[in-house]
């Protein structure tokens, strides 16, 4: 337990912190599990859209923080690398 009050203060903060990133994470992986599932079903458009969807999420997880950027990058790479294989296979 924090015993000085700047140590109360920065425990309440980092456990907003973690839960409003805990919520952010599950939104993220959500996104790419729809995206995958988008991707592997016929529907090109639908694949296009959960692909961009899912990027902007991947994004903005990148930029708070959450993830790394090279993690977010790598994620989105192969997505859509994944997506052009299924495009060119059809």
């Amino acid at each position: 337990m924090p015993n000085t009050k700047s140590a109360k203060r920065a425990l309440r903060k980092s456990d907003v912190r973690r839960l409003r990133n805990r919520s952010t994470r599950s939104e993220l992986r959500s996104a790419v599990k729809n995206a995958r599932a988008a991707i592997s079903g016929d529907d090109a458009q639908a694949a296009a859209q959960a692909l961009q969807a899912a990027a902007k999420q991947i994004d903005q997880a990148a930029a708070k923080g959450i993830i790394h950027k090279n993690a977010a990058a790598r994620t989105k790479s192969r997505l859509a690398k994944s997506a052009n294989q299924n495009k060119s296979a059809e």
